[in-house]
């Protein structure tokens, strides 16, 4: 890997972990059933790609992410393209899921076809019908090595 793109995913590494540390400095404890209900919608979503179902990935995602992709089928070829290891994991686990006001953070291990490790956090947001929509996902190398 190039000297800038190492550059490049440990800034990505360095702001994700300032973020989360950050939400969990003023994190509330989600009820079990909220929990519950933030995975579901990452899973779906999850789900929606491995199915490559366009319509149901793009379901997931809250009205501000479809106005700026536009279609299901442009969100499903962006994320294809950018997220492969998001679009088609080999393996995943979530960790809980941290709440801040109507924002939540749920940090995803992802496992790609090389048997790389990724981090994805996910930011869902409540919606006024009070369910949970994705706002947006950042994805970095887990680097990260354990004994």
């Amino acid at each position: 890997m190039s000297p800038l793109m190492m550059r490049f995913f440990t800034l990505v590494g360095i702001a994700l972990a300032a973020a989360s540390m950050q939400l969990k400095a003023r994190a509330e404890t989600l009820s079990g059933l909220e929990a519950q209900q933030v995975q579901a919608v990452v899973l779906a979503q999850l789900k929606a790609f491995s199915e490559d179902d366009a319509e149901a990935a793009f379901a997931t995602a809250t009205p501000d992410v479809r106005k700026a992709v536009g279609d299901s089928s442009r969100f499903l070829a962006l994320v294809r393209g950018n997220y492969p290891m998001v679009y088609h994991p080999a393996g995943f686990g979530l960790l809980a899921p941290e709440a801040d006001k109507d924002r939540v953070l749920q940090v995803v291990a992802l496992r790609d076809a090389d048997d790389k490790t990724w981090l994805a956090l996910f930011m869902l947001e409540r919606q006024p019908d009070k369910s949970w929509r994705i706002n947006r996902c950042i994805v970095a190398a887990n680097d990260w090595r354990t004994t």
